[in-house]
């Protein structure tokens, strides 16, 4: 959820039924302001609150991405 004003581009902000905004995520899944050729952020200094918080190599990252590997093998 994006829970403060960071400046995300419109383009890349999704709205679901009740109101609520999150970042923009693609057909496969893939955020859409990640750039597929560096796999940074395109939107690093405007980037929502959680993302800022997501640290990489986290738990929580490291579980992220465990689940994203085990979805792709199936």
């Amino acid at each position: 959820m994006i829970i403060s004003d960071t400046g995300v581009p419109a383009r890349h902000i999704a709205t679901d039924h009740w109101g609520g905004q999150t970042m923009l995520r693609l057909a496969d899944g893939w955020c859409s302001a990640l750039d597929r050729d560096t796999y940074r952020c395109s939107i690093y200094e405007q980037r929502p609150w959680v993302c800022r918080e997501f640290a990489m190599g986290s738990d929580d990252c490291l579980t992220e991405r465990a689940g994203l590997n085990s979805a792709r093998q199936q």
